[in-house]
């Protein structure tokens, strides 16, 4: 039972730190994604 408990602790810091994660991502690059990256060929001019 003890195992299992810690087990559940342990998922909800993961989670927890996932999320975190993800918000810090979003805000950052909001802004900057477009200046940063190259925008990807639509459609290929080879034939």
């Amino acid at each position: 039972m003890d195992n299992t408990h810690e087990f559940v602790e342990k998922v909800h810091d993961t989670q927890d730190k996932d999320r975190r994660n993800r918000k810090r991502r979003t805000q950052g690059n909001a802004g900057e994604s477009s200046s940063k990256h190259l925008p990807g060929k639509q459609h290929s001019t080879n034939k």
